[in-house]
């Protein structure tokens, strides 16, 4: 089967296209062919070791896994002989899971206990590739922030994978939602449904300090001390892509004088996630935002659009 592959780490450059051997599921798992993938963070972070320490799980010296991708929409071909839960010509989407990876590529093998769920009947696999990262991140993030109705939640990188997606998902939560992103992207995040939407390049965001309930930081970008000068007294921040310098900077903040709690760490979506999702986009409550689809041939310009901090929600890749 073609597949994309990293044997190094680096720049986009480093990966390339290659006939590797089919895989053959397990007992327990299912055989998927892939129709459509994504290029998220998670991808192009592992295919650089950006962070450092992604070496220290991955391989020290090159990735141990070095077919990447996080997520998948496709249809079962084949089952292992004590798979019961799917059956062939499902079509499925969610993640291959940050362990396995294998999302770049014509096939995967999946336990069929796996983060996925039935794609929803009118939906297209593009479309589906589009949903797992960005909405299962948010939705893990902003689950665990406990968003209610009538809070006041601002999403900082409001147009990104993550960001659109938990402008969305804060609306389904009953909350009042203000989005920061930058010029040419204001109207997009409007029309997802954010109250209010701030402009980084122009706006004082620091003037709306101590108003939010729920400070979502989505890209690593706004420093921890303005997160913490914008929400309220006992209020909740979420560092949702936080690097270790990152991480540095917020122990050292004095978090503890407004007794803020603190959501960070890694997103983990599980199957019933992803089967919530597939509702509310059957019920047409949130809407994947896609930058680009590019066939898999490109893989190389998808992974440096995804890296390039200009991409518009979800770059998208077909196996064609």
């Amino acid at each position: 089967m073609k597949a994309a592959i990293a044997t190094s780490y680096g720049s986009p450059d480093v990966i390339h296209l290659a006939e590797v051997p089919m895989p053959t599921p397990k007992p327990t798992e299912i055989l998927v062919r892939i129709h459509a993938s994504a290029v998220n963070a998670a991808d192009w972070r592992l295919r650089s070791a950006n962070p450092w320490f992604v070496r220290l799980v991955f391989g020290p010296f090159k990735p141990r896994r070095p077919i990447l991708g996080v997520v998948f929409a496709g249809e079962v071909v084949g089952t292992g002989v004590a798979a019961t839960k799917y059956k062939k010509g499902d079509k499925l989407f969610g993640w291959t899971s940050l362990m396995k990876l294998g999302g770049h590529a014509e096939y995967v093998a999946l336990p069929e206990t796996g983060a996925f769920a039935p794609i929803p009947a009118a939906m297209s696999y593009t479309d589906a590739a589009a949903i797992p990262f960005g909405f299962g991140t948010a939705f893990s993030f902003l689950r665990k922030a406990q968003v209610a109705q009538g809070q006041r939640v601002l999403i900082y990188g409001a147009s990104g994978a993550v960001g659109s997606a938990a402008v969305q998902l804060a609306k389904t939560m009953g909350a009042q939602v203000t989005g920061v992103c930058s010029t040419r992207n204001t109207e997009l995040v409007r029309s997802l449904g954010a109250d209010h939407v701030l402009d980084y390049t122009k706006d004082d965001i620091l003037a709306k300090r101590d108003l939010y309930d729920v400070v979502f930081e989505t890209v690593g970008k706004l420093p921890f001390k303005e997160s913490l000068a914008l929400v309220k007294q006992s209020g909740t921040i979420i560092t949702g892509s936080e690097m270790p310098t990152q991480m540095l900077a917020r122990l050292f903040a004095g978090k503890a004088d407004k007794q803020v709690k603190v959501i960070g760490g890694t997103a983990l979506s599980t199957a019933a996630d992803m089967k919530h999702l597939a509702q509310l986009s059957a019920e047409q409550a949130i809407l994947p935002v896609i930058d680009q689809v590019l066939p898999l041939e490109r893989i190389v310009e998808a992974h440096a659009r995804a890296e390039s901090g200009r991409k518009v929600g979800n770059v998208v890749v077909e196996m064609g």
